[in-house]
């Protein structure tokens, strides 16, 4: 869950004037430090997805472009790597079951896990020839740039 504003825990981002200096919070912000105190887990996670969204690091060079996501305990085949209207689209679904049997009892345990990254595409990027790693937790993407805007090496002009 992005946060727009640290509220501080002793107060709000506004305060009530008490007889001279003294400060009391508001009643909102007496309510969000008591969520934020009491229920961290809920509030400060993005439990929709069941898992955050990966860090990615975007480098260009004269002829390409590198995406390189971390993204450690995944299969290659949990990846689902899109590519439409110039959005590439990064995606896995994850789900999880767990069975136990013993004499006195049986645990089930279930769980599912997603994300989504999206990125637009620069006209300059030869989307037929996009390729696609994943070694030891690491997705990467070579995004080649097309032939005419590929960065030329400098070159001496004679005057003739």
């Amino acid at each position: 869950m992005s946060t727009l504003v640290n509220v501080p825990k002793n107060g709000g981002l506004t305060r009530t004037r008490n007889n001279g200096s003294d400060y009391l919070p508001t009643w909102s912000s007496w309510i969000d430090d008591l969520l934020n105190r009491d229920l961290p887990s809920v509030f400060s996670q993005n439990f929709n997805t069941g898992m955050s969204l990966p860090k990615v690091n975007i480098k260009e060079t004269a002829d390409a472009y590198a995406v390189e996501m971390a993204v450690p305990g995944l299969k290659k085949s949990d990846f689902q790597i899109d590519l439409d209207n110039q959005v590439l689209s990064i995606s896995t679904e994850v789900e999880e079951q767990n069975e136990v049997k013993e004499e006195n009892y049986t645990r089930r345990e279930f769980g599912y896990s997603s994300f989504k990254r999206s990125f637009t595409l620069p006209e300059t990027v030869d989307d037929g020839n996009i390729k696609a790693t994943y070694n030891e937790g690491i997705l990467s993407i070579h995004l080649p740039k097309k032939e005419e805007a590929k960065q030329k090496p400098p070159r001496n002009i004679k005057i003739s």
